[in-house]
Parts: C-alpha cells; structure tokens; sequence
C-alpha cells in the first residue's frame, strides 16, 4: 500500500463525525432555547394572568347590555354607538371628542413641559456630572417624591396655589397684585402643574440612560470641528437621544391619557377628561359602557404609541 493510501485513511475515517457534532450542536442548541424559554415562563404567566386575561374580559364586558339593576350578557354594540353618539353631527363637536380634546389638551402640555425638564436635567447629569456616587444621589432625590403616594404630593399643592394660599399672598404682601389669582387651583393650570410634577421623572430616566450611552469622542469631535454647543446638542445629543425621548413619551402619554384622579383633585371635578368619565360610569355601576370607553381609550393610546415608534426602533433600543 502506497503512502498517499495510507494518509487517506484516517481523512476517511473521521467522515462520519462531522454528522454527529452537527447533531450534538443542533441538540445543544435546542436545549438553549428550551431554558430560555423556561426563564421567560414566569414572566408569561404574569402577563398572560394580570394583563391579557383582564384585556379580554373588558372587551368582552363592552359588548354586554346593561340597564339600571343589572348587567346582561348579551352581545350589543350599542355601548360604543353611545361612546360616539352625536359624533357625526356636524353643526357641532360630540362629548366624546371634547372629552378627547380636553384630555389631549392635558397630555400635549405635559408632554412638553417633562420634555423640556427631563431633557435639562438628563442633560446636566449625564454630561456635567462625572460622579457615578454624585449622580446616583442626584437620582435618588429625584425618586424621593414616588416614596408618598400620588394624592398626598398633589394635595400639597393646595395650600400653595388656594385662594388663600402661600402664592397669592405673597404675590399680594409684594404688592404685585391686590386680589387673589383664582385660576391657580382647580383649573387647567393646577392639572398640568399636577401631571408634572407626577411624571417628570419617567422621562428623566429614558433620556439618561441613551445620554449616558453617546461616545464622548462624538462631542469632541464636534467641537473639534468648530461646532458651537447648540450645533453639538441639536445635531448630535438630539439625535442619539432620540430612544430616550420616545420611551419617556410613551411613558408620559400612556400615564396622562389614562389619569383620572389628578384631573379629579387638582380640577375641583370640574374639569372632562376620558379617565374621569370611565371613573363615573364605574361608580354608577354602567360597566359595559365603561368597558367600551376603557377600549376606546385604548385604541387611542396604542395609536398614538405606534405614531411614536415609528420614529425609532424600541426593540432594538430595549
């Protein structure tokens, strides 16, 4: 036997290996995915149990009638031809749209306001604090005011915006004015007042964390360049900030959209919004309508949370 047979064996032997390592490979990875799948069971269940199942019931419930002592599982639509009853009127706008426009209203001026705050703040802490303990404090007393419940921290701003409040007479021991502001509480201005000072924090958060993540050398290459500090923000910061700002959104909107108990305490109950109107059906025992609200409402919301993720890919970010 030649030499070149002899060093073809072994290549020849070791033929059927590569099958099995493929195999063994193939089987290793099955296992992978199984595990993940095991770690990720907990999390379904909790989903599955404490959001969809209570999803379907209120869809379900929506389609139920109702009268004044009980509820009847019959399917109907009328619950939701009352939500727009009116709406195709044009000689003039519906409840619902008002209460839509009202509670967009609210939602806009939020928005806006925690932008600018939450942008500010993120801004100082990711680039003009190079502390990691100073900015963990600076973070800690942002959460302090989450450490109270919401209606203790919005009734705290009763006795300063009253009539009688710590605002108005100051304003009038100054001399400034000589009576009382009214329209500091229960008014548009005391609701978005509220919201802010609520959900600022869920937009600070966001922000941070994609600032904190923009290479340094981007900064200083734009500087390098002759750019000026608002060049630099607005073409550089902005737009790698750009997760951020679209998970703050989302969290801001979803939060005033759906909020009823700030509307009802800083608004004196007198102000519409869909939240309060979905609280008012419930507390007259109406839960087909208000379950065909509660859809609507989130119809709007999902729309408008789509709006926002088309500017920027969350799964990717997240």
């Amino acid at each position: 036997m030649t030499d070149t047979a002899l060093s073809a064996m072994p290549a020849a032997a070791n033929i059927p290996a590569a099958p099995a390592s493929a195999a063994s490979l193939t089987a290793k990875t099955r296992r992978r995915r199984a595990l993940a799948y095991l770690q990720a069971l907990p999390m379904a269940l909790v989903f599955l149990v404490f959001f969809v199942v209570p999803l379907a019931l209120t869809v379900i419930v929506s389609f139920w009638a109702y009268n004044e002592y009980e509820i009847i599982p019959a399917f109907t639509v009328r619950n939701y031809l009352d939500v727009f009853e009116g709406c195709l009127d044009t000689a003039d706008v519906c409840t619902t749209v008002r209460t839509y426009l009202s509670t967009l209203k609210f939602c806009v001026l939020t928005w806006i306001c925690t932008l600018l705050i939450g942008f500010t703040v993120a801004y100082f802490v990711a680039f003009h604090v190079r502390s990691r303990t100073v900015q963990m404090a600076l973070f800690l007393l942002c959460t302090i005011p989450f450490w109270t419940s919401n209606v203790i921290r919005m009734i705290s701003w009763i006795p300063l915006l009253g009539r009688n409040g710590l605002v108005n007479d100051t304003l009038m021991g100054m001399g400034i004015i000589r009576t009382p502001i009214e329209g500091l509480l229960y008014s548009d201005f005391s609701v978005v007042l509220a919201f802010v000072h609520l959900n600022t924090v869920f937009m600070i958060v966001p922000i941070f964390n994609s600032m904190a993540r923009i290479d340094r050398s981007l900064i200083e290459a734009a500087h390098d360049c002759g750019a000026t500090g608002w060049q630099t923000l607005w073409n550089v910061v902005v737009p790698l900030a750009k997760p951020g700002i679209a998970i703050g959104s989302i969290f801001v909107v979803t939060l005033v959209m759906g909020d009823f108990v700030t509307v009802g305490v800083m608004g004196g109950q007198q102000i519409a919004s869909v939240g309060k109107v979905i609280q008012v059906q419930m507390s007259a025992l109406q839960l087909p309508a208000a379950a065909a609200n509660a859809v609507v409402l989130l119809g709007a919301v999902m729309l408008m949370i789509v709006a926002m993720t088309r500017l920027i890919d969350l799964r990717k970010e997240l």
